[in-house]
């Protein structure tokens, strides 16, 4: 890996830490040549500290470590991208990361939907929300219908028109992610088995 340490006077470049499973940015850190062999060899993420001016491994005093998973340059190679396995929260104030995020496994818009059924069962008013007039009629409705929607699939699945078969299919996982809820669980807990599969 040829980091261009000589772009900064201070032959300093940006670490952008990022949890390797859950992809989100941990902390940003500096790293010299040193401190980059140092992540290498230990695999465990080391910086530059500007305020002690000295290696400091992340987690020597707390325990926190962050455990190495992989490190790419950048296309300008002034800039790494460290992802890793934290070992407890990151940020020295006790938080997962140093902008006080929650570091756990999202999926983007699918976590928003999960989130916004969860909301309408919550809120119930079955007159207004589809969600939760289908709540209200339990857990054999919700998984009947879930049935329906996956026959639906398979008939657009043998037909030519993708646009029928890409709404219906959006109404099966639709009607999988009430489903689930329905039985105490979220997408993550699925996506954990699938990776127990492996």
């Amino acid at each position: 890996m040829n980091v261009d340490f000589n772009k900064s006077p201070d032959g300093l470049v940006p670490a952008v830490i990022q949890d390797a499973v859950t992809n989100k940015v941990l902390m940003l850190g500096y790293m010299d040549a040193d401190a980059l062999e140092k992540t290498i060899d230990t695999k465990l993420v080391t910086f530059f500290s500007r305020s002690k001016q000295r290696l400091w491994t992340k987690g020597e005093e707390s325990g926190n470590v962050l455990n190495l998973v992989d490190i790419k340059l950048d296309c300008d190679s002034d800039a790494l991208l460290v992802r890793a396995s934290p070992a407890g929260p990151t940020c020295h104030k006790g938080t997962d990361t140093c902008w006080n995020e929650s570091n756990t496994q999202t999926y983007g818009f699918i976590s928003e939907l999960e989130e916004t059924i969860a909301s309408r069962i919550k809120a119930g008013n079955s007159e207004k929300s589809y969600v939760a007039s289908l709540f209200e009629k339990g857990i054999n409705k919700i998984a009947q219908k879930v049935g329906e929607e996956a026959v639906e699939v398979v008939i657009e699945a043998k037909d030519n028109n993708d646009d029928l078969f890409l709404e219906e299919s959006a109404d099966l996982f639709f009607h999988y992610l009430m489903l689930l809820q329905a039985k105490g669980f979220k997408i993550n807990d699925v996506v954990e088995v699938l990776k127990g599969r492996g």
